[in-house]
């Protein structure tokens, strides 16, 4: 057997380590240093055992056992640092610019707090169970969803600066800058994390002139990355959903998304297309897990993906500017209009269920 020399073929193995020590019981049992001790035995003997027999299953083993002592060695350093205190300062100015933007309805500087922030104690529960109930809580929950929207409405209002290579290079800066500022002002959850790290690869490679953008490379990178730095966010919900969602997107999206033959003309109904396959593709990774976790499936997830994604990126994209000073008056009522919009649409679909 051949061993692909690439991130893939790490990726694997490590994040395959990794998973394994998160499910293994917790260290009452076993002490950390026989544990850590173990895993460093085994990678010695298998450097030893590299001159001998299978090379490539040895560094498959090595990956592996990498992943076991990297989660071991995370555990018993115990959680990090706080916050930085000016992202901190930023996000208090973000919450002051939102509950002074003078909307129409509470309810709409609240849902922004939420989608913006990740902070939900704003909203009524009719409205959070009106999200729940149509299968959008991933839509509160701040996410690589709102990161996604953020770093595309970024890099639409910088592609005034053209195409050159410095322009290239400054709307890189400026786009990884930005998604790192956002990450650390809302606290760093592990979806964000995975959005930013996709960005930041996403933006090297764009930077490389002549090589193919792989996105399985680009998602086997930043899962190993993570992994790496934070093995424990192996158990968290968010994590897990966030990458079978990108998975998902990778691996069967681009396939659902070719039926539909592309044309030179402006074309709504491959555009539906392409945002019902995207969805179905995210569907079809994430619900097993969500059926395990909480023995509940959205019926009419198609339908609330369809409706609630571009009114939420429509609503971010007018919210924005009308947290600017001075900004028009039919910007706010516009906003105001789309964030009513979308909590009466998901109430609408909530009703059928």
């Amino acid at each position: 057997m051949v061993v692909r020399k690439d991130i893939v073929a790490v990726s694997i193995p490590f994040s395959a380590g990794v998973v394994t020590a998160a499910l293994l019981p917790p260290g009452g049992d076993v002490p950390y240093w026989l544990a850590a001790g173990s895993c460093l035995a085994a990678a010695a003997l298998s450097c030893l055992y590299a001159g001998r027999g299978d090379r490539s299953g040895t560094v498959l083993l090595l990956y592996f056992v990498l992943g076991l002592f990297c989660h071991a060695s995370a555990a018993a350093r115990g959680p990090g640092a706080g916050g930085w205190a000016g992202a901190e300062r930023a996000l208090a100015a973000l919450l002051r610019a939102i509950d002074g933007a003078g909307f129409a309805h509470d309810s709409t500087a609240a849902l922004l707090r939420a989608l913006l922030c990740g902070q939900r104690d704003g909203l009524d529960r009719a409205t959070v169970e009106a999200f729940r109930a149509a299968g959008a809580s991933h839509i509160l929950a701040l996410s690589g969803l709102h990161l996604g929207i953020l770093y595309g409405i970024l890099q639409g209002a910088l592609s005034v600066l053209g195409h050159s290579r410095p322009a290239q290079l400054l709307r890189s800066v400026a786009a990884v800058g930005a998604a790192a500022f956002y990450l650390a002002m809302t606290g760093a959850s592990p979806s964000l994390v995975r959005a930013f790290l996709f960005i930041l690869f996403n933006e090297l490679a764009r930077l490389m002139p002549g090589r193919r953008r792989q996105p399985l490379n680009i998602f086997c990178a930043a899962l190993t990355l993570q992994l790496a730095v934070s093995p424990g966010v192996v158990g968290s919900l968010g994590f897990q959903l966030s990458y079978l969602a990108m998975l998902g997107i990778v691996l069967v999206f681009p396939r659902l998304d070719a039926w539909y033959p592309r044309s030179t003309r402006w074309d709504p109904l491959r555009r539906l297309w392409s945002a019902a396959a995207l969805t179905l593709s995210c569907q079809a990774f994430t619900a097993p897990l969500v059926w395990i976790r909480f023995h509940t499936f959205p019926r009419y997830f198609l339908i609330t993906n369809l409706g609630a994604m571009p009114l939420t990126e429509a609503f971010i994209l007018c919210a924005l500017p009308a947290l600017l000073p001075g900004c028009p008056a039919g910007i706010k009522k516009l906003a105001d209009t789309l964030g009513q919009l979308l909590v009466s649409f998901l109430g609408t679909v909530a009703s059928l269920t």
